[in-house]
């Protein structure tokens, strides 16, 4: 793995393992459940992508800076962010958006790396992006957001395509990874802030 990919992938790390230090304190969590939430949430959808792809041994057991990144994060979180009350209601969303982001492209690189097919990329960017973030919310009770209407998982699926599309039409790597991030963070942070939301499938029924 390049330095600059392996740079990104730690910076993916700390940021969803901020999301879920945070989606911790918002459920008063003792320090043994932060650690856990936090670390699923940043882990989570790698080890997954890494069990498909048979990878083996997963990579935050092959390198062990990503357990200390999330610890150091964990850290940092409780000693600054001792009363939840005190967070914009947005840093979560944020820390959650910009995490997909940098996972999504990770894991398309991941799968293109491994001369798999673009199709594949998107859907090892998609599980990378988004697999973290659904065992947290699974874990708190609440509905994944990606099973939500609010736009999230296509975020994902867009940033893996530009990032496989910009890397066929040879694309320089960095560039294509840095343009990919963008795009996912961009689409990502628009629908958070202008409420965007594909349309709900209601079913509705007779009632008898």
């Amino acid at each position: 793995m390049s330095e600059w990919i392996y740079f990104f992938d730690l910076c993916g790390t700390a940021v969803f393992a901020l999301s879920g230090a945070l989606a911790a304190g918002r459920h008063r969590m003792d320090p043994f459940g932060v650690i856990v939430l936090a670390s699923v949430t940043a882990v989570g959808g790698g080890s997954i992508r890494d069990a498909l792809l048979g990878t083996t041994p997963v990579f935050w057991i092959r390198d062990p800076n990503y357990i200390i990144v999330i610890l150091i994060t964990v850290l940092l979180t409780m000693i600054f962010v001792r009363k939840p009350k005190k967070v914009p209601q947005h840093t979560l969303p944020i820390a959650d958006a910009l995490g997909l982001a940098l996972f999504t492209v990770i894991g398309a690189e991941k799968a293109i790396s491994l001369e798999l097919g673009g199709m594949i990329a998107v859907v090892m960017g998609l599980i990378t992006g988004v697999g973290g973030g659904m065992i947290r919310d699974l874990l708190c009770r609440q509905i994944p957001m990606i099973l939500r209407t609010e736009i999230y998982a296509t975020a994902s699926i867009v940033g893996g395509i530009c990032y496989s599309l910009s890397i066929h039409l040879g694309a320089v790597d960095k560039q294509a990874l840095v343009l990919a991030i963008i795009v996912a963070l961009a689409i990502r942070l628009a629908a958070i802030k202008w409420h965007l939301s594909l349309p709900a499938f209601d079913l509705k029924t007779n009632k008898q």
